[in-house]
């Protein structure tokens, strides 16, 4: 009988230690969070894919384009995580123009924005995705 018992506290205590563990696995690993550069590596395709994704997702006819990078961190923990804070403005290109050589619209269609985006990367898969956006009017 006490071995009985002996094997189901053992059996109990495995099991309280694989939850333990399955638990502790799904938490991110923070490592490290910095000022960068934005002449830094990835930065460039990031910031890229942010806007590409602003413009498509943003129900305003016209296109924006940024004017200035406020700044950006970067955050690594199992990925890479960049957190950019960007001042931009409306341009005279509609949405379905290619042409990226737009001016600033003036006038009523005048328009400046400060946002935040926190971006997910993974850049050795050129996998991007757009965590979170927040924009205000200027």
């Amino acid at each position: 009988m006490a071995r009985t018992w002996q094997a189901l506290l053992l059996l109990l205590a495995m099991l309280l230690a694989l939850v333990a563990l399955t638990n502790q696995a799904g938490k991110k690993t923070f490592i490290s969070i910095s000022e960068v550069s934005k002449a830094e590596s990835h930065v460039k395709n990031t910031v890229q894919f942010m806007m590409d994704t602003f413009n498509q997702e943003n129900e305003d006819p016209y296109n924006f384009r940024i004017i200035r990078i406020l700044n950006i961190q970067k955050q690594v923990s199992d990925h890479m995580e960049y957190h950019i804070n960007v001042e931009m403005r409306r341009t005279t290109c509609q949405k379905l123009q290619v042409n990226t050589n737009c001016g600033f619209q003036e006038g009523e269609l005048y328009k400046q924005i400060k946002c935040y985006f926190s971006v997910f990367v993974i850049p050795w898969f050129e996998k991007f995705k757009v965590l979170k956006r927040n924009c205000t009017n200027d």
